[in-house]
């Protein structure tokens, strides 16, 4: 079995950690909506020049059954974002960043419960722990 994921895993976090930091001190003189704005048009931009270097097109997955996860994917993630960046705009990174953070926890029980992946003592102390961290960090 590739453990390919869990670089990537780390790639993610390495570059998500410097997310937070970087949106606050932008959006000391942008507005959130305007940097999710431009943040994603990025994002975008990006994703486009990968789905061409790799000849993938998404045209054929338009029709497709579970089109409409991704459809509510896409408005979460928007509502998400939206939220994300206002907080981090008006409150504290340290603050912010935990209770966001609890969306960890929470997929987690939601990968258990609907999913039916397994669950272990370690993993339910693990997110056990998790929460408590995001409430200790937050007070």
């Amino acid at each position: 079995m590739s453990r390919r994921y869990l670089l990537l895993s780390f790639v993610a976090f390495v570059a998500y950690s410097l997310v937070a930091p970087l949106l606050k001190v932008a959006m000391e003189t942008i507005p959130s909506t305007t940097a999710v704005f431009m943040s994603n048009t990025i994002m975008l931009v990006l994703l486009g020049g990968l789905l061409v270097h790799q000849g993938q097109s998404p045209r054929e997955y338009l029709s497709h059954p579970k089109l409409p996860h991704i459809v509510v994917w896409g408005v979460l993630l928007a509502v998400g974002l939206l939220a994300y960046y206002r907080a981090l705009a008006l409150g504290p990174v340290s603050v912010v960043v935990p209770l966001y953070g609890l969306f960890i926890a929470v997929s987690s029980v939601i990968g258990v419960l609907v999913l039916e992946e397994s669950l272990t003592f370690r993993k339910l102390s693990g997110i056990g722990f998790a929460v408590l961290a995001v409430v200790l960090m937050s007070l």
